[in-house]
């Protein structure tokens, strides 16, 4: 990969900038419409970050900084971590972006704002002058967001750097989440949770969790950036499927706002999910940069720097945002790959370093891995893994030796599984695969939440 922009890229991405700079520059002389200006935002993050991964990669080599790619015949050594690139240039745009969401609140608070058309609510306080009521609350919200990225993002870059252990970074996501359960503990609280319609006889309309909500989603944020780490290992799989959530999430919000009611007062639905879009757009556009040269082939690693990172602005539109559970709806493959994984992740299966499908040097495709048995398994673990090898739909593939005895049996991740159902493939015809399965499962989810969830609950955004 060079260092060196093209001519061709300079010049797309100095118009780009430049268009998106110019739609700023236009926003600011209006009312702010910060949806326009995040969009615009997106795009410059998007300029910045093909940019400085185009720089930096022969610099993050020097640094050591690298890795080989196992799934090439030559396995050539690629840039790695750059997923980190993304993470800060997404940080530094979101900060950038505060003023756009306040734009009214700031200029009708201020003496400068004097001559402007802007009619917002003035309250008198006790003592001193009269102040427009600014929303902390809203803000607050976005400070806490940020405050979790930037934990997060240093726990990424510590593990790509340490290659600290499962055991000791799991439940690391949680003390990030920290910020974000209080704010929503103090400016929104709810822990009540609707009971579906055929259910009410038995516990009422709504039940109320208490502390057991706020583990929940203290367990989301543990959840969601770990899912998208383990489900990862050819080119691009991370990302991509980090798009397509980011993509339906954006879709979920779309289909909220147009379902609010209209009124004269904003919907209550309104302001998070434009937080979550607020969140979502740049998110995007820095991986939109990164996809671009960390698709098969791939020019550079993302890291687990990326995996977390992309993990916790997903746990936070869904806390914050309020939407917690359709969030998961759009996890489906995460959820079955984690499960699927659970008898190796504890143990019960033995469980090497990497797990990711094996390539075959002689066909150029990959097939899946398999997990060496330094001991036979144990009588019952035997029948249920020949058992679960001979179903019609087989969940595992297995070797015996000439005693019958299991010596070896595939790693159980989504992409084994996906080799072992459609035999070996190309490294991008498998992420492909993949990540259509996501997208189809994802939008059927979706489709379910917003079209048949009367047919379980009393009400929806639709009112």
């Amino acid at each position: 990969m060079s260092n060196v922009l093209s001519r061709t890229e300079t010049l797309n991405l100095l118009a780009l900038f430049l268009t998106c700079l110019a739609i700023l520059v236009n926003t600011l002389q209006g009312t702010g419409e910060p949806l326009i200006a995040s969009l615009a935002f997106s795009g410059i993050a998007f300029t910045f970050t093909y940019s400085l991964i185009r720089w930096l990669g022969p610099i993050f080599i020097n640094a050591g900084l690298k890795g080989r790619d196992m799934s090439k015949a030559r396995k050539p050594e690629i840039p790695e971590t750059m997923g980190a690139v993304g993470a800060v240039v997404y940080l530094l745009t979101c900060i950038t972006f505060i003023p756009f969401p306040f734009y009214q609140d700031i200029v009708a608070a201020t003496s400068g704002g004097g001559n402007r058309d802007v009619t917002i609510e003035r309250q008198p306080l006790a003592n001193g002058r009269t102040l427009h009521r600014f929303p902390h609350s809203k803000l607050a919200s976005y400070l806490s967001a940020l405050l979790s990225l930037q934990t997060v993002v240093i726990l990424g870059i510590a593990d790509d750097l340490f290659d600290i252990r499962w055991r000791h970074k799991l439940f690391i996501p949680a003390f990030a989440a920290i910020p974000i359960l209080v704010v929503y503990f103090v400016d929104y609280g709810v822990t009540n949770v609707v009971v579906p319609v055929q259910l009410e006889i038995y516990f009422g309309s709504m039940i109320d969790l208490g502390w057991i909500y706020y583990v929940y989603m203290a367990s989301v944020a543990i959840f969601c950036p770990n899912s998208i780490n383990i489900l990862a290992g050819i080119n691009g799989i991370e990302v991509t499927q980090s798009l397509v959530i980011a993509v339906l999430l954006l879709l979920n919000d779309a289909l909220s706002l147009y379902a609010a009611p209209a009124s004269p007062h904003p919907h209550p639905a309104t302001d998070p999910h434009l937080f979550s879009i607020y969140f979502l757009l740049p998110f995007i556009g820095v991986s939109m940069a990164l996809w671009w040269h960390n698709w098969y082939p791939a020019k550079v690693f993302v890291g687990d720097t990326y995996c977390y990172f992309a993990g916790m602005v997903f746990a936070i539109v869904g806390i914050l945002g309020h939407f917690s559970k359709t969030l998961l709806l759009t996890f489906i493959p995460q959820i079955v790959n984690f499960l699927y994984s659970a008898p190796q992740l504890l143990r019960i299966i033995p469980c090497p370093r990497h797990r990711l499908p094996r390539y075959n040097t002689k066909t150029g495709l990959l097939e899946p891995s398999m997990t060496e048995w330094q001991e036979p398994p144990s009588k019952v673990l035997t029948g249920v893994l020949k058992m679960l090898a001979h179903l019609p739909i087989p969940l595992v593939a297995i070797k015996q030796d000439k005693q019958g005895r299991i010596v070896q049996s595939t790693n159980l991740t989504l992409l084994n599984l996906w080799l072992v159902w459609f035999g070996p493939q190309k490294e991008d015809k498998l992420a492909v695969g993949i990540v259509g399965a996501q997208m189809v499962i994802g939008t059927a989810g979706l489709l379910i939440r917003h079209k048949l969830a009367l047919l379980v609950f009393r009400e929806d955004n639709r009112g």
